[in-house]
């Protein structure tokens, strides 16, 4: 057991094999004890030391970074705390990352966040569908936020708004594709596992969906299966 009074964030990440800028890490750091100020009066996350910090929340956030193009326009779904969206921010400066939180207090203390941290990470008070009425993003992020077929309905009028959605899972994942198949939400869908990776502490995979609307020709072709691999 790590005692999380004498762990830094740098060996934390090198635990897990992730080495950052020394101006990245240093940000991180910033954030993580932003986020864990807050949390004293704000449940935002249950990664209250840096070992899980390292292991679940930059993790995650590096093996998203790995499916983004130089750039794009990001959107991140509910975010809660801050993860993915602002880690994101920090090791991927050249994104254009904005962050969408309906509960009016986390949204605040997001944009308390971003400022301390100086990002220009535009902070949204509303559910991500109804941004996507007025914005288009290059890629939608989300982690934690709902099970697969509820992100389908939400999205469902709005496929058009962006160009893919990534989401975070867990081993639960292909429970959620059954249950979103079986309600006819992924009939114009196409679904990928586009990234597979260890859930440290665990037996068990994560892995980052990637959602994008079927084209016309692609919907009146032959079905198949949803859930092959990234090629």
């Amino acid at each position: 057991m790590n005692d999380p009074t004498s762990d830094t964030l740098q060996a934390a990440l090198a635990r897990y094999g992730l080495e950052l800028p020394e101006d990245q890490l240093a940000q991180l750091d910033r954030y993580c004890r932003l986020l864990w100020d807050w949390n004293e009066k704000l449940n935002l996350t249950r990664h209250t030391d840096y070992d899980k910090f390292a292991g679940r929340d930059v993790l995650d956030s590096v093996q998203l970074s790995r499916l983004l193009e130089p750039g794009e326009e990001v959107l991140d779904v509910g975010s809660g705390g801050g993860v993915p969206g602002i880690s994101l921010a920090i090791i991927r400066p050249d994104l254009q990352v904005s962050l969408s939180e309906s509960i009016g207090k986390k949204a605040q203390v997001l944009d308390a966040m971003a400022r301390e941290l100086d990002l220009p990470t535009p902070i949204y008070h509303s559910r991500a569908e109804d941004l996507l009425e007025d914005f288009r993003f290059d890629a939608l992020i989300a982690r934690a936020v709902g099970p697969l077929w509820k992100m389908c309905t939400w999205f469902a009028p709005h496929w058009h708004a962006f160009g893919r959605l990534l989401a975070i899972k867990g081993p639960r994942w292909v429970e959620e594709r059954r249950e979103a198949r079986e309600r006819g939400l992924l009939r114009h869908v196409e679904l990928r596992k586009a990234a597979v990776y260890r859930m440290p502490g665990t037996e068990a995979d994560s892995v980052i969906l990637k959602l994008r609307a079927k084209s016309s020709d692609e919907r009146n072709s032959k079905p198949h299966e949803e859930e092959g691999d990234e090629s």
